[in-house]
């Protein structure tokens, strides 16, 4: 019997039955997470889950290596165009950043 892993709602991939992203699981993968580390960081799902959620990747990689890169382009483009629009808030927010690493390195 065929089983789903993963669903399409609107522009998104999610893991069937949950609020978990196929980005989420791929990238994790793409970095060299094995099933059983993203299992460990995300323990709503299954093995059989991930499993299945990486075996959707495989079989139809381009298409979701396309789809990764044009989120990713949205992504940078709304990050830039906040970035012009609120220049005082990141200013604050880098600020903040380096203010926090200084405490760590205390």
């Amino acid at each position: 019997m065929a089983k789903d892993y993963i669903r399409q709602i609107n522009a998104g991939y999610y893991i069937e039955d949950t609020r978990v992203s196929l980005d989420s699981i791929v990238y994790a993968f793409l970095d060299g997470a094995s099933p059983e580390s993203i299992l460990n960081s995300f323990p709503t799902l299954s093995l059989e889950q991930v499993y299945g959620a990486l075996t959707f990747y495989l079989a139809n990689r381009s298409e979701i290596d396309s789809y990764l890169a044009q989120s990713q382009s949205e992504y940078q483009k709304l990050h830039q165009s906040s970035r012009a629009e609120n220049p005082l808030l990141f200013r604050r927010l880098e600020q903040a950043r380096k203010a926090s690493l200084l405490q760590r390195q205390k």
